[in-house]
């Protein structure tokens, strides 16, 4: 069983990926408002990753004998000024979600519960992809700047991402 410090931690960690998929249904909902389709595409899939996150933490709590602790979540933005900064703020996010794991890893180790350290580890891979994908998206929005054509094509390409349950990746 993993320590009550453990725990509240990974509770803490369960209601912040809610939050992040409450963020990226907000971004879904603005790209929809913008006549962005492939864009909100992108968000809403990104918000089921999110979900499914906040769901491998909830399963490992109620595993490791733990009681999960549901909070309150905060409001998240409604609103930008471009897509450009849609994708600034969506790589800072997963940067800091990144820093939040590394805390937990950081105090896995410390408890040395070996069992936590090992489930943390699929999200230490999660988040490299995670910045990746966000950092890819926002450097080709700095490449295409105001060019709307382009902007069109990146919306296209965006509209085919599916979601892929983590069940299904292996």
């Amino acid at each position: 069983m993993a320590s009550e410090r453990i725990i509240d931690q990974l509770n803490v960690q369960l209601n912040r990926e809610l939050y992040s998929g409450y963020l990226y249904l907000s971004m879904c909902a603005y790209f929809n408002e913008k006549g962005l389709p492939g864009f909100a595409n992108w968000m809403r899939v990104q918000a089921q990753e999110e979900l499914t996150h906040a769901m491998k933490f909830f399963d490992y709590i109620t595993k490791s004998g733990g009681r999960v602790k549901l909070a309150t979540i905060q409001v998240p933005p409604l609103e930008w000024q471009s897509v450009e900064e849609v994708f600034r703020e969506t790589l800072a996010h997963e940067q800091k979600v990144t820093s939040y794991i590394n805390q937990l890893v950081d105090l896995a180790i410390q408890e040395k519960d070996h069992a936590t350290n090992n489930f943390l580890q699929w999200f230490v891979s999660e988040q490299v992809e995670e910045e990746e994908n966000a950092r890819n998206i926002l450097d080709r929005l700095r490449l295409v700047g105001e060019d709307k054509g382009s902007l069109f094509m990146l919306d296209r390409e965006l509209a085919q991402r599916v979601f892929v349950s983590p069940a299904q990746e292996r």
